[in-house]
């Protein structure tokens, strides 16, 4: 771990406080778990504070903890479901900072961060659509990838991987339909049929 890793995580306590749940300055870069109901306030500080200054969000995406551990021996996961992690720069410090919220289970939600950067608008749009996590305050918060009669969220763990329905275009009704899904399993690894006595 580099020193201005340390010192950032270290200032980063003294001006975040009890909004931060964990830090881990291990590795390339911060991670900063921030509670839910202060991230926004966090965020503005990130944002606004001459020693952070971090004037970019490069990237925005959602996670599922569904299945989370349950290969280890410790079984299944523990805590929240759904998270959203963040990653910010400083263009000014050359920096750059890793940001995760964890949201509850039943109905996943934080606040939006598109009125600190403007670049959060498709970002949190992809997490609705792709995860159902819901952004307050997001100006135009629709699925942007699926369909508007779409149903579901299909980068949740628990979405069928064939999905719910399939839509095709009927030339008799001349619109699109939703009808159930068709696809029927098949084996898709092809077979090795090898000569008795082959040496090879």
């Amino acid at each position: 771990m580099s020193s201005s890793i340390q010192a950032m995580a270290e200032y980063a306590q003294e001006k975040l406080g009890s909004s931060i749940v964990a830090a881990d300055s291990g590795g390339d870069m911060l991670l900063l778990e921030i509670k839910r109901e202060d991230f926004l306030k966090a965020c503005t500080t990130l944002r606004d504070d001459e020693r952070f200054i971090f004037d970019q969000l490069t990237d925005l995406c959602g996670v599922d903890y569904l299945t989370y551990g349950q290969e280890s021996e410790a079984g299944a996961r523990q805590g929240p479901r759904y998270a959203v992690v963040y990653h910010l720069l400083s263009i000014k410090h050359n920096r750059r900072i890793r940001l995760r919220v964890y949201l509850e289970d039943d109905f996943p939600r934080v606040d939006s961060v598109t009125e600190l950067w403007a670049s959060a608008n498709w970002y949190e749009r992809e997490a609705f659509d792709m995860f159902g996590i819901a952004f307050d305050g997001h100006p135009d918060l629709r699925r942007i990838l699926t369909d508007y009669g779409f149903i579901g969220h299909p980068f949740r763990k628990d979405f069928p991987v064939v999905g719910h329905v399939e839509m095709r275009y009927d030339p008799e009704k001349q619109r699109v339909v939703y009808e159930p899904v068709s696809i029927e399993p098949r084996e898709v690894v092809p077979r090795v049929i090898r000569e008795e006595g082959y040496g090879g």
